[in-house]
């Protein structure tokens, strides 16, 4: 479900083909991925919190097809370029939203809070026109709004091809080595400061760069990273509602340290 846009023939055809050829493009590649918590992600059978997902706008042709028929909802722009990515989004079984959290935002954020009580949330906060790798507040600000974790998303491909695009738009090439990183989840405390927003903005967009360093590093050196994961994927509802947990999560842990080590070993 989305709210209203209107789309071209092309561009619903676009999707469709798109949702239908993705996920078998995912056979060419070599594709591991390696988690802070196997928890975080809907296509996981450990999967046991809605979380808020924040990655580069660059990966999302690599991101995105990992969570087709999942609950996870993606906030995508009004932008005319964003109605492909509504489209495939849509024709995989996702949730959308089309609109921002800071241009006319009170409606995106209405139907984000909404969405949030059954799937997990994905944005790229540097969309959907830059800078590139900058992120905006939106991320922080819903995590504070929601009571939501943000896990910071971070990947790396060997021989990518790259649009000449304000992102520099990977496709990664058959073949490709792919290492996508799950950050730890990261609660921001309701009710913060403009200036505690921001501070935290900055810190959370410090380990998006690492991460994505990280994932960059290990894909171009073929090693093995200790934990690491293939590619697996568990469908579901794109609805999925919780219990609600005795406890409430810790109001602010920190910037966690990198724990991600590499091994010459087989991964465990």
């Amino acid at each position: 479900m989305s709210d209203t846009s209107v789309a071209t023939r092309q561009q619903v055809a676009f999707g469709k083909i798109n949702s239908l050829i993705l996920p078998r493009a995912f056979d060419l590649l070599n594709l591991r991925i390696c988690y802070y918590d196997r928890s975080v992600d809907p296509a996981r059978p450990e999967y046991n919190e809605h979380v808020i997902f924040s990655f580069w706008h660059e990966y999302i042709s690599v991101v995105l097809p990992r969570w087709g028929s999942t609950p996870l909802t993606i906030l995508c722009s009004k932008h005319r370029d964003g109605e492909w990515v509504n489209q495939t989004a849509l024709s995989a079984g996702m949730n959308v939203v089309r609109g921002s959290t800071s241009r006319g935002g009170s409606s995106a954020i209405r139907q984000l809070k909404r969405y949030g009580k059954t799937s997990s949330l994905a944005l790229s906060p540097d969309g959907p026109r830059g800078p590139r790798r900058e992120m905006a507040l939106g991320p922080i600000y819903l995590a504070s709004l929601l009571g939501m974790p943000v896990v910071p998303v971070g990947v790396g491909i060997s021989n990518a091809y790259r649009l000449n695009t304000w992102d520099k738009f990977a496709i990664p090439r058959p073949l490709s080595r792919v290492r996508i990183v799950f950050g730890p989840k990261i609660y921001i405390p309701r009710k913060s400061s403009r200036e505690e927003l921001e501070a935290r903005r900055g810190s959370v967009q410090r380990l998006m760069n690492g991460l994505c360093d990280t994932a960059e590093s290990w894909a171009e050196s073929g090693e093995k990273m200790v934990g690491e994961q293939a590619f697996q994927r568990v469908r579901r509802t794109n609805r999925l509602v919780f219990d609600k947990k005795e406890s409430a999560p810790p109001r602010d842990q920190g910037q966690p340290k990198l724990k991600i080590v590499r091994s010459d070993e087989d991964a465990a």
